[in-house]
């Protein structure tokens, strides 16, 4: 199976960021960042908020979206993108086969042409006439939920 991992397209925030990778540092997802971002990644909110965690995460950056969509394809990788957008829980989806979770920009999601280079778009349902959660803590349920599917009854 493969490692699980994350993609974070063109990140505004470096706070989220950095928690972003903390969890991942923390869980063995490797980070992906999917460039530019709306930071210097030195910048020094994004390392603290990281803390130092981020010394304990493989991060790999590339340099657009088209980069690393055909790094993910000849990974083998299908694309799961969670969105605002989609009609299918997060909650209803198979998370054993080998994919990377992505997440959009905080301010404004992912372009269409992005969306639709996706394999599978999830949400995570809420109230109605509410916007979103926050992207940190959307990481989190993901990652929790592609975790319970996967786990083990023996030692990893």
């Amino acid at each position: 199976m493969n490692a699980p991992a994350v993609a974070l397209y063109e990140p505004d925030i470096p706070q989220n960021t950095g928690t972003i990778l903390r969890l991942c540092a923390c869980l063995g997802f490797t980070g992906h960042l999917i460039e530019p971002a709306g930071f210097p990644v030195t910048d020094r909110a994004f390392r603290r908020a990281g803390m130092d965690y981020l010394d304990q995460v493989r991060i790999e950056r590339h340099a657009s979206f088209a980069a690393f969509d055909a790094w993910r394809r000849e990974a083998g990788l299908a694309l799961t993108l969670f969105t605002t957008k989609a009609d299918t829980s997060y909650l209803d989806h198979d998370y054993r086969r080998p994919q990377i979770l992505m997440f959009g920009r905080e301010s404004a999601g992912v372009p269409p042409e992005v969306a639709a280079a996706a394999d599978a778009r999830l949400v995570i349902p809420m109230r109605g006439g509410l916007r979103s959660i926050n992207v940190a803590m959307s990481v989190a349920m993901a990652a929790g939920e592609m975790l319970r599917q996967r786990r083990t009854d023996g030692p990893a």
